[in-house]
């Protein structure tokens, strides 16, 4: 289906409250305003016709086009050659150090000839509401308003105060506008996009434009500033970090698992998801990788986050599990539906938004959440007293809740099961609040969850092992494999040199890893409810890198991690799936595979380092995830009691 760009061939803008991605001819094929989980405005991604788009490229057919961000900054520039000449659009999204949500947000357009001369085509195209709300178009001097019932968004002409028009406009039957402008050597022009406002329009001079340019780069040049890694792999790590950084919704701290919805992990096939929310996996995870890096503030967010969500659940006596995913202000509503207008990503559908799957019972959550408090607490983010009761009435209830069956981290549809990694995890919860307590003092009833936790071992031990395999399995009434077992010599829970963790490895190489690129589990030995396959999922990639390096396989863990770097897109950029054809599948770009990348790196790197002093692999038993050096001094915000409890959240 040619009119679908390939997933990898976009970047992402925004502004810390939500994003766009461009194409490398122009377009800006999704959008969602004012926030991640907004219904868009562009959604030709979607569905090429009815999705809505905002294109800028030249009107003649054959051009080359590139694309790369501006050094260290969240500034896309795409460059376009044609035999008249050199033309460029310059994408991003102005940030604001304001915390508090707004309806208005503004992507700037400069349009620009570098050399020789070039005709610009314009096409603005929204669909408000996933293409269910109709609009009306108002073209005045300075720019054109798009107004709905509920939806306005205005364009300001980016031109200097002697141009009378920026080119020639038209207006179709749908609404839609389309322009031609023509520019010469040097000449500047360009659209500002406002949402949230229905006009005036207004003349943005060139000079402003500029400046907001300039705005824009400072923040982000000062923000990957903080960065305290100094590693081999610092330019694929800095953009990780200002990708998950675009993910962040910043009024509340929550990352979203991507910024997309309905990508589909088969093209063709239903595997097709909303991800636009915040997974108390997800961000948990990502305190490793935001502390390794010396991002403290972003992850003394995310830990004030879930510390809402605990209170939500916990506070007063309240019991029950955790919700899995939370939308970005913290409320649980996330009803799936399907928009059965759209057809999906080359013809991929059905296209889902909200996720059915929030209301799934997965005990693993409570292990990355408390491995990641007690990380924290190693690096200096304590917990105050209300905290540390929260914390207490979540690990009392997995105490008494963690041997039941479940849906399990890949959120299957095809019943729930006792599955390793859940109870493995639950493992983790309670050894490191064991830890917390004990280290500093806390009462806590350490006598029962120091029965309950080495009765999970014994059983993990007894029932999740395969004789037959040799080999920890998925589930304990299967003989498959998961790749999210390879956490278990991470965690602690397993040392890397034990023989059943050195044989599991040697199974999961066997049946799960293919040219270095890792599946999560066969979908055909243990049915997952959905029909059709996937490609290798990226996250796992990284975790079996780590995984071998803290196994003391340097040679291979650095093949394959190179290897897996290949697979990112133009841009650096990666989905969360990569299919046979090494095509990138499934939401983009993906917060799991980018946060993995930069733990997988940080651990590679300790890991090297030692043997190049001679020194043999490190085997912690409770890892300093990263083993990275501490961060610089935290800031007064991430030190005060109350407010910054080191809890996390994620999918």
């Amino acid at each position: 289906m040619p009119d679908y760009p390939l997933i990898a061939d976009h970047g992402l803008i925004g502004d810390l409250q939500t994003s766009a991605l461009v194409s490398t001819e122009g377009s800006i094929d999704w959008f969602c305003a004012p926030r991640f989980d907004s219904p868009s405005i562009f959604g030709a991604l979607l569905d090429h016709e009815k999705g809505g788009h905002f294109r800028v490229r030249p009107t003649v057919e054959a051009f080359t086009s590139k694309q790369l961000y501006f050094p260290d900054t969240a500034v896309l520039v795409t460059r376009f050659m044609t035999e008249e000449g050199v033309g460029e659009v310059v994408d991003f999204m102005p940030t604001t150090s304001s915390k508090v949500a707004t309806d208005i947000h503004r992507v700037v357009r400069i349009v620009r000839c570098v050399r020789g001369e070039m005709t610009f085509a314009v096409d603005i195209a929204p669909r408000f509401d996933y293409g269910r709300e109709a609009h009306e178009t108002h073209v005045a001097e300075h720019g054109v308003v798009f107004q709905g019932p509920h939806t306005s968004m205005t364009v300001h002409l980016i031109k200097e105060p002697d141009d009378e028009r920026l080119g020639r406009f038209e207006v179709d039957d749908q609404g839609d506008l389309h322009a031609q402008v023509r520019l010469t050597h040097g000449q500047t022009r360009g659209m500002l996009l406002e949402t949230g406002t229905a006009g005036p329009a207004r003349q943005v001079r060139v000079a402003e434009a500029w400046q907001l340019h300039d705005d824009t780069v400072r923040f982000w040049e000062a923000w990957l500033a903080q960065s305290t890694y100094t590693g081999r792999w610092r330019e694929a790590l800095n953009r990780s970090a200002i990708t998950l950084k675009l993910m962040t919704y910043a009024p509340t701290g929550g990352l979203v698992a991507a910024p997309t919805a309905g990508l589909p992990e088969q093209v063709g096939g239903e595997r097709n998801w909303d991800y636009r929310y915040t997974w108390v996996r997800d961000a948990s995870f990502s305190v490793y990788a935001l502390l390794g890096m010396g991002f403290t503030e972003e992850a003394a967010a995310l830990g004030q986050w879930l510390r809402r969500r605990l209170d939500e659940q916990y506070q007063g006596g309240g019991g029950g599990p955790l919700k899995i995913m939370y939308r970005i202000d913290g409320s649980s509503d996330l009803s799936e539906e399907v928009l059965e207008h759209w057809e999906g990503y080359r013809g991929s559908s059905p296209v889902r938004i909200g996720n059915g799957a929030a209301d799934q019972l997965q005990l693993d959550i409570y292990g990355e959440a408390l491995d990641s408090i007690y990380f924290m607490d190693q690096r200096g983010l304590t917990a105050g007293h209300d905290g540390w009761l929260r914390i207490c009435e979540a690990l009392n209830w997995v105490a008494e809740n963690w041997d039941q069956p479940e849906e399990g981290i890949w959120e299957t549809r095809g019943g729930r099961q006792d599955f390793t990694y859940g109870r493995l995890m639950n493992w983790v919860a309670l050894d490191r609040g064991i830890r917390l307590a004990t280290s500093h003092g806390r009462p806590a009833p350490v006598d029962r969850w120091r029965a309950e936790r080495d009765a999970i071992y014994n059983q993990i031990m007894e029932r999740g092992w395969s004789a037959d395999r040799q080999a920890f399995v998925q589930h304990y009434d299967t003989q498959v494999l998961d790749s999210a077992l390879l956490r278990m010599s991470t965690v602690g829970f397993i040392t890397p040199n034990d023989p059943r963790w050195i044989s599991t490895l040697q199974a999961m190489d066997g049946e799960l890893v293919t040219d270095s690129l890792v599946y999560r589990y066969n979908p055909e030995a243990s049915p997952d409810g959905l029909r059709g396959s996937e490609g290798t999922f990226s996250l796992c990639t990284f975790a079996y890198v780590e995984s071998l390096a803290r196994a003391g396989e340097l040679s291979k863990a650095r093949v394959t991690f190179e290897k897996m770097l290949t697979y990112a897109n133009h841009l650096g950029l990666f989905s969360e799936e990569i299919a046979l054809t090494g095509e990138q599948i499934g939401n983009f770009p993906q917060a799991f595979t980018h946060l993995a990348l930069i733990d997988a790196a940080i651990t590679l790197d300790a890991q090297l380092d030692r043997r190049e002093r001679g020194m043999p692999a490190e085997h912690p038993s409770v890892p300093a995830r990263g083993m990275a050096p501490p961060p610089p001094a935290l800031p007064a915000a991430a030190t005060a009691a109350e407010p910054a409890v080191p809890v996390s959240a994620g999918r």
